[in-house]
């Protein structure tokens, strides 16, 4: 049995939940998500507790079981509080800037790169830092890694976008040999 699947959710006060059949479907302050679980799991509300159960005990109902249970929690968690990532730029001349909804990316590039939301994302810019928000986790990773792919920060002087956080190891680059005749 997966020690997160037995974990219960709980369920914050001006949060609500509703479950159709494998869907769980969440209301809250910054809005509403739903979830379509994994076949082989079920959740039933309990008071201000959400359980997921696994159908069976076979190998894939467990698997699914600590997956299903983060799921919701996540969901939850989206609809109360909602969800951030943080990138930094890193590099002269790099600058972002939100118009319109649309991140518009100047990073070394001929051409400025805007970057397009989905409904339900935002982006900040202040001081060379992106940060993507959002009540849907994965689609606000999904969007931060976009981000990042435009200029991943590359090994030799760490120039790029980059995670808050994320450590760069940098290479030593071409030394010459000592006492080389030209």
């Amino acid at each position: 049995m997966s020690r997160i699947g037995k974990q219960p959710v709980v369920i914050p006060s001006g949060v609500e939940i509703k479950i159709e059949g494998t869907t769980v479907i969440a209301k809250g302050p910054k809005g509403e998500l739903s979830q379509k679980l994994p076949p082989l799991t079920s959740s039933r509300v309990e008071e201000s507790l959400i359980r997921v159960e696994a159908k069976n005990a076979s190998k894939e109902a467990r698997a699914m079981h600590g997956l299903a249970r983060s799921l919701v929690a996540n969901l939850v968690e989206g609809v109360e509080k909602g969800f951030s990532k943080t990138l930094e730029l890193s590099g002269i001349g790099f600058r972002a800037s939100v118009t319109s909804g649309k991140l518009t990316l100047n990073v070394g590039f001929s051409h400025p790169v805007e970057i397009t939301p989905p409904e339900g994302i935002e982006f900040k810019v202040q001081e060379n830092k992106i940060t993507v928000l959002g009540i849907d986790k994965q689609l606000v990773g999904q969007m931060a890694a976009k981000v990042y792919k435009v200029r991943p920060p590359e090994p030799y002087k760490g120039k790029g976008i980059k995670f808050a956080g994320q450590i760069i190891k940098k290479k030593a680059g071409k030394s010459g040999k000592a006492g080389a005749k030209v």
